[in-house]
């Protein structure tokens, strides 16, 4: 049972942060395409690990900075 709870919430984060990133795709920095918005938007968590400047555009769009 906890484990399927705590799957659930890993699912719910990431679309979570997939759809917020999405909504604000408009503030980043990024070049405004369909494939850029679906691309990033779905490798969200990796590039957030990884990537300083991706991380800085995800609070952007997650901010409204």
């Amino acid at each position: 049972m906890v484990v399927k709870l705590i799957i659930f919430g890993l699912i719910a984060g990431y679309v979570y942060g997939a759809w917020k990133f999405w909504k604000g795709f408009e503030r980043t920095n990024f070049r405004p395409s369909l494939t850029n918005r679906i691309g990033l938007a779905l490798l969200w968590p990796a590039l957030f690990a990884t990537n300083p400047s991706y991380r800085r555009n995800f609070r952007k769009a997650l901010k409204g900075q």
